[in-house]
């Protein structure tokens, strides 16, 4: 192999900075008449529940998530609060000053790239209008596929629209959801970003026991892609 054909990266924590719930959450909650912490929490606890897609559509999910939190919003309050949830995740999402620079990069030396994200229904939505998504050859959202990470169905999804085996793939995530380790059963090479203010990121079932390569920058993931080019033609010669 010449070099890594694709680069599949997490989306929040790695293609975005740290995320934590900002202030225009607070609406959503008023929205629902439940109180700020009494959301969160629940938020915090059905997670990975949400993120298959498994509970409905977005307002589906938000009705499942006012019954958890004990609270009976009418339907266009429940709306509103949908709305106002996507546009509060949205305010959340910061890109890394460095992700279209790379992604522009990994595609101008021929390797294809894509996001592979646990996710509940507000990214499918607002990432089209991001800089990054022109940049992306495959986009796979666990909301969609019916999986969270480190389901090996998720990498394997991106391999087949991508026409690739997972060898040929690197995969670049911050360690939320067990997800480096996912890659590599996978049989993708993974590396971790460890740049400094993911130390407030909201995490998720962190990947805590994995050991191996650790990036500073999104940037160094293109001194990878080129060592690999670089050892295949050495090979070679």
């Amino acid at each position: 192999m010449a070099g890594y054909q694709a680069v599949l990266f997490d989306f929040f924590g790695t293609l975005t900075r740290s995320v934590q719930r900002g202030a225009a959450h607070l609406g959503t909650a008023e929205l629902l008449g439940c109180p700020s912490e009494t959301l969160s929490e629940v938020l915090n606890r059905t997670y990975y529940e949400r993120a298959t897609g498994r509970l409905g559509d977005a307002q589906t999910t938000m009705r499942w998530v006012c019954a958890q939190a004990g609270v009976h919003p009418s339907d266009s309050a429940l709306r509103a609060a949908v709305v106002s949830r996507l546009r509060a995740i949205r305010a959340d999402t910061r890109l890394r000053a460095d992700a279209v620079p790379v992604l522009a990069a990994l595609r101008e030396r021929g390797v294809r790239t894509g996001v592979i994200s646990d996710c509940t229904h507000e990214l499918p939505a607002f990432l089209p209008q991001l800089p990054v998504a022109p940049l992306l050859d495959v986009r796979v959202f666990s909301v969609q596929v019916g999986r969270c990470k480190p389901d090996a169905a998720l990498y394997l999804t991106a391999c087949r629209r991508l026409g690739l085996t997972p060898d040929a793939c690197l995969y670049v995530g911050d360690g939320g959801s067990q997800e480096l380790t996912g890659a590599e059963q996978a049989g993708m090479t993974a590396v971790r970003l460890a740049a400094p203010d993911l130390a407030e990121h909201m995490v998720f079932n962190a990947d805590r026991q994995w050991r191996g390569t650790t990036l500073g920058t999104l940037r160094e993931v293109l001194d990878l892609v080129d060592a690999k080019v670089t050892a295949a033609a050495v090979a070679a010669s």
